[in-house]
């Protein structure tokens, strides 16, 4: 079976460095503690991807079209579908005292993190300290490089809940899949997070439904709605849930006490109010 653009796969992936051999990514975790790039808040196992939509590298995404389900590859990745190519003009050079301003030493291979004038945060390396002078390579550090992926293809998913499940796993894993209410019609899909909505940071479910709703919309749904929407999550703590039917519910109690009282004053019923049982009238 042939993966085409636009399927929703399970696969294994180790991607490396074609002139090192250095795994840089995994899905693997005893490759990750191999490579001694481990981390106890990474997620290891299958990952489930929509082929095309940029869930991977530009040029492992587009190899996997036309592969065999079930099948192992070898992938080598060029730098401009890769990290990029490398630019010379993301060298630049700083003089030492910016540096020892702000309390920093800066050294050959120190990674630093340099705000522009826009406000745009640049993260780059170190790449030389002399004469007074600080060159920083703010060029992406696999930049010119060739990748090689090692791929097992394991599954092309079929149902349309379970792609819709897979991709919720790929944007939001830490949402508990099985809380998640899935409706699936000929052209529109509703996905129902409300039992997980207290359970998740409303900005992380935001931007996940964001990028969910591209994700549901690439593989052909016309039309996706969540429920909690973005718009409801966005509002402030305790506006969320109104209706316009709760906001006219204090009318129509002020409206009923009014035909109440006009009611009482009609039968000359007296109006007691705040006294306790056995309190002298005054008479």
């Amino acid at each position: 079976m042939e993966v085409q653009k636009g399927d929703v796969i399970k696969l294994h992936y180790t991607g490396k460095i074609r002139e090192t051999g250095e795994v840089f990514d995994t899905t693997y975790e005893e490759v990750a503690k191999e490579a001694g790039i481990y981390s106890e808040k990474g997620i290891y196992g299958p990952v489930s991807i929509a082929v095309g939509a940029g869930h991977v590298l530009k040029g492992l995404d587009e190899a996997l079209e036309g592969l065999e389900v079930g099948k192992k590859y070898e992938i080598v990745v060029p730098p401009e579908k890769g990290f990029g190519k490398r630019d010379p003009k993301l060298i630049k050079t700083f003089t030492l005292g910016q540096f020892r301003r702000q309390g920093i030493s800066p050294f050959p291979g120190m990674p630093v993190e340099i705000e522009t004038g826009g406000g745009r945060k640049l993260r780059g390396r170190v790449l030389t300290v002399s004469g007074g002078r600080v060159r920083v390579d703010f060029n992406h550090p696999y930049a010119g490089k060739h990748l090689v992926y090692e791929v097992e293809i394991l599954e092309k998913i079929e149902d349309p809940i379970e792609k819709v499940r897979a991709l919720i796993e790929l944007r939001m894993p830490m949402v508990d899949k099985d809380k998640v209410i899935i409706e699936i019609g000929e052209k529109d899909v509703s996905v129902d997070f409300s039992q997980v909505a207290g359970e998740v940071d409303r900005n992380t479910l935001v931007l996940g439904e964001i990028l969910l709703e591209s994700d549901l919309k690439f593989i052909g749904y016309e039309e996706v709605t969540f429920r909690p929407g973005v718009e409801e999550l966005l509002k402030p703590p305790g506006e969320e849930g109104e209706t316009a039917e709760e906001t006219e519910k204090p009318e129509e109690k002020d409206g009923e006490e009014k035909e109440e009282s006009e009611g009482k004053e009609e039968t000359g019923e007296p109006e007691v109010e705040g006294k306790e049982e056995g309190e002298e009238s005054g008479e």
